[in-house]
């Protein structure tokens, strides 16, 4: 992965970088290999995560068909 550092500005370029390694999962994963995960350990939690995953999908097609109210938005100052 590659990212341009523009005019010497290493903070922002650093920025990026980090950005787009969340979005990829890396950090995720330095995570999940910095112990051994035990293969039944590994199974309970990608079981827990397509359930998670599941539900949320159907939490927002309920949402989308008007089946259940979407969650409250916070009122912007200045908006009529």
């Amino acid at each position: 992965m590659q990212v341009q550092v523009r005019d010497n500005n290493v903070d922002q370029a650093l920025r990026v970088l980090k950005k787009r390694l969340q979005r990829e999962g890396v950090f995720r994963e330095m995570k999940l290999r910095k112990y051994y995960e035990k293969p039944s350990e590994m199974r309970n939690r990608k079981s827990a995560e397509a359930v998670r995953r599941s539900r949320k999908l159907a939490r927002k097609q309920a949402i989308r068909e008007g089946l259940i109210a979407g969650p409250k938005r916070p009122a912007r100052p200045g908006a009529r």
